[in-house]
């Protein structure tokens, strides 16, 4: 499903994604910690993102039909969210979000 609307926020530092079945806000830390790159996803083992608190997404191109490329200002540019992954990051980022804070906290991060 794609969105019918994207806009940046810089104020509330979110990614505003609207559909025909409601509006979702993505913060720029969620997107970062769970790009779907390879640096991220470690090729299966996937590495674990901290310290992205602050991070800004600095930049939003399309990628051909089925995704956005979003660049942020630690130089992290390589991830391809694609439509479906945005709708899966709005539709369940309460629970995505919890298991990045568990990972965070039994590593011994914050």
């Amino acid at each position: 499903m794609i969105p019918t609307r994207i806009e940046l926020k810089k104020q509330s530092r979110t990614l505003a994604l609207s559909y025909a079945d409601g509006d979702y806000a993505l913060s720029f830390e969620l997107l970062r910690v769970l790009s779907p790159s390879a640096e991220v996803r470690g090729h299966g083992k996937p590495i674990l993102q901290h310290s992205k608190k602050s991070v800004q997404l600095v930049g939003i191109e399309q990628a051909g039909n089925y995704a956005l490329k979003l660049s942020f200002d630690d130089g992290h540019d390589s991830g391809l969210y694609t439509w479906d992954y945005l709708r899966k990051l709005a539709l369940e980022q309460t629970s995505l979000w919890q298991d990045y804070l568990d990972q965070l906290s039994d590593a011994g991060l914050s």
